[in-house]
């Protein structure tokens, strides 16, 4: 079941990604992660890349992740992703991990603090918040 008002990346498992085990090592889902919250500033039309030339990080303060399954080598995940906005200098970023058989496999997020271009801790630029956030997920924050 795909989650509503989220972004979805698609990636296919690396064999580098899997473990003795022969599924996914824990740590990697946060790569992908990470992927996935790339892919969703890219396709909001503000790329993480943008956010750097501008002088400003998305520094990680948290992050957590919940496994409730896993897959193996040469699968397709997809990757859903959204962003809250629970300050105006934090950013939420919820993630939901999907087999290629529709079953849930992780959930999770990662809490960025906005670092300035002075290297201090503030507010996100404005551009960030009306691209990434559509109005019901910034109201959920």
């Amino acid at each position: 079941m795909e989650p509503p008002l989220w972004h979805a990346t698609r990636i296919r498992v690396r064999y580098k990604d899997t473990d003795q085990m022969g599924v996914v090592y824990y740590g990697n889902y946060f790569t992908f992660f990470e992927v996935a919250r790339s892919e969703l500033m890219r396709d909001r039309g503000f790329a993480y890349a943008t956010l750097e030339r501008q002088g400003y990080r998305l520094a990680v303060i948290e992050a957590e992740a919940r496994y409730l399954g896993n897959v193996g080598y040469d699968h397709e995940i997809k990757v859903y992703c959204r962003a809250l906005f629970p300050g105006r200098a934090r950013v939420r970023f919820e993630y939901a991990v999907f087999d290629d058989a529709g079953r849930r496999l992780v959930t999770g997020h990662t809490l960025h603090a906005c670092i300035t271009p002075q290297g201090r801790v503030g507010r996100l630029p404005a551009e960030l918040i009306a691209g990434l956030g559509p109005e019901e997920a910034q109201a959920e924050a």
